[in-house]
């Protein structure tokens, strides 16, 4: 027993090697990256060699939850700002091959129980494969997902390698475009000195004339006969002071018309005032909106800024606070280091790895993929393993923080177990779809291979089409929701060798469970369509 174990730990790690070198060569600037792996697991599994069936879960698992992990906040963001884009291009992929089944199977005769399995195992999705033996109560589901899952993994993998090749894209200017497109949803905070010539505000406080419900603003510093302090909720404003507002540049232009004219006066801090960032990392504030921290009445603090994941947001009386915010604080230097105790502005902690998060995290998404909810009595759906832990990880991530435990992981620690469960799920997998490539030719002949490898590259070539040129999305966006509709992660980790931005993967995360409920629905009624 300890040799085998032995040699599969040895099997594991030689492909995952020679994977790596292979992936390194490049052939006029064109590599494979990580994803060779599974391909020189192929080429073994071919030969005889094997891997626990173990080492692809837990690879598996830990590639979503840290994916989930990762893009939580971006995902529910993206699927606010695109949901209905992503909605259509999974929808488009999954239908679209379920109807080119439906039609070979019935121009081909393909028993149903096959054509389903063949569905799923050209769109790569176990759960579907699931529903499909349940549903046909077939072993030739299984056969089917067999024959077509070796080409539906390579297919994918290739299409995203080379697409973007052959149609000549600029990843680095997709960036930029989907930068940009951040920008417009969440325009930059700018700063903006102002005169005080409204005869109206004229010896009213910031408190009397809510300026921040008024103008959509934040009053940094004020100066008043000559001396600039950090303001108070108290502070009045008198003819002729300047006050430096911060907001949009639409915003700015409030300011104007509530003050007065903006002038060009430099205004420099008193010797006894501060204005800093300061990091959150303590948990007494995760997840408490600013207003609960009374800042203003406690320290005189006034929060300018707010910066989350590389986005600004306008600090609001309802804001809640997540791990690793970043505030950006005006207030008298004695009063700093209160409110630098109170939020934590401790970088160490945004490195130190907490397993109890990741392990916790798994185990609820683990159960929550087991649960079974009947559909109309027609069938029971499930998220399955990969989809719970998916789902948990990014509503965890989401919530940010639940009692003491918070629902994140160091960018280092994110990219190490990532990296390691991607390189375990490809090497295991590729060692299956392996050993039934030359049984497949034998048995089936190539008419059924041919048919899967149609019902995976014809709805990514429609799926292209009308994201790229209908609907006009971002192409890596678009890369990530194919590669998402499909449930391919070989396919994402081809898009990741080319850009590191995360933007597939944010996209690949919103639409992953919605593409897992429809391989599931489509299974169903795909067996249950008369043929023509």
């Amino acid at each position: 027993m300890d040799s085998i174990i032995s040699v599969s730990y040895l099997a594991l790690f030689l492909i995952i090697s020679l994977g790596l070198v292979v992936g390194k060569a490049k052939i006029r600037g064109f590599s494979l990256d990580i994803s060779a792996v599974i391909f020189i697991a192929m080429l073994l599994g071919h030969f005889g060699f094997r891997l626990p069936s173990e080492y692809q879960y837990i690879g598996l698992l830990l590639f979503i939850f840290t994916i989930g992990i990762q893009s939580g906040p971006g995902f529910f963001r993206s699927f606010r700002q695109y949901g209905k884009q992503l909605f259509i291009i999974a929808s488009i992929i999954i239908a679209s091959g379920a109807l080119i089944t439906w039609l070979l199977s019935s121009l081909m005769n393909i028993d149903k129980a096959l054509a389903v399995g063949l569905f799923n195992g050209a769109m790569t999705s176990t759960p579907g494969l699931a529903a499909a033996v349940e549903v046909s109560n077939s072993p030739m589901a299984s056969i089917g997902y067999g024959i077509a899952y070796p080409f539906g993994v390579i297919g994918v993998v290739l299409f995203v390698s080379l697409i973007p090749k052959i149609l000549r894209i600029n990843f680095k200017k997709s960036e930029e475009e989907f930068n940009l497109s951040v920008k417009q949803s969440y325009p930059e905070f700018i700063p903006g000195n102002f005169r005080v010539e409204n005869p109206n505000i004229d010896g009213k406080s910031l408190v009397d004339l809510k300026f921040r419900t008024a103008t959509n603003c934040v009053i940094s510093r004020v100066k008043h006969d000559g001396v600039t302090i950090t303001p108070s909720r108290d502070t009045v404003l008198h003819h002729g002071d300047v006050v430096r507002a911060l907001g949009t540049a639409e915003d700015l232009e409030n300011v104007k018309l509530f003050v007065g004219p903006q002038t060009e006066e430099e205004l420099q801090l008193d010797k006894g005032h501060d204005v800093q960032w300061v990091l959150v990392t303590s948990k007494q504030v995760i997840n408490k909106p600013l207003q609960k921290l009374n800042l203003g009445a406690n320290y005189d603090a006034t929060v300018v800024r707010i910066r989350r994941s590389g986005i600004e947001i306008r600090p609001m009386h309802y804001t809640m606070l997540r791990f690793g915010d970043r505030l950006m604080v005006a207030t008298s230097r004695e009063s700093m280091k209160q409110v630098v105790r109170l939020l934590g502005n401790d970088d160490k902690r945004l490195s130190e790895t907490d397993f109890l998060p990741i392990t916790l995290g798994i185990v609820i998404g683990i159960l929550v993929g087991m649960v079974k909810i009947p559909v109309f009595g027609l069938f029971d759906f499930s998220l399955g393993i990969t989809g719970g832990v998916l789902a948990a990880a990014l509503v965890l991530s989401g919530i940010g923080k639940t009692g003491p435990i918070i629902w994140s992981m160091s960018s280092n620690a994110n990219q190490l177990f990532r990296e390691l469960g991607l390189l375990m799920f490809l090497a295991t997998v590729g060692c299956e779809a392996g050993g039934h490539i030359e049984e497949t030719f034998i048995n089936y002949g190539a008419g059924l291979i041919a048919a899967g490898a149609a019902i995976t590259i014809i709805p990514l070539i429609i799926a292209l089409i009308v994201g790229r040129y209908f609907l006009k999305m971002n192409f890596l966006t678009l890369m990530g929701v194919m590669t998402g509709g499909m449930t391919s992660t070989p396919g994402l980790a081809a898009i990741n060798t080319q850009s590191d931005s995360g933007i597939a993967q944010v996209s690949y995360a919103a639409v992953y469970p919605l593409a897992l409920v429809l391989m599931i629905i489509f299974s169903n009624i795909l067996f249950k369509l008369p043929v023509f």
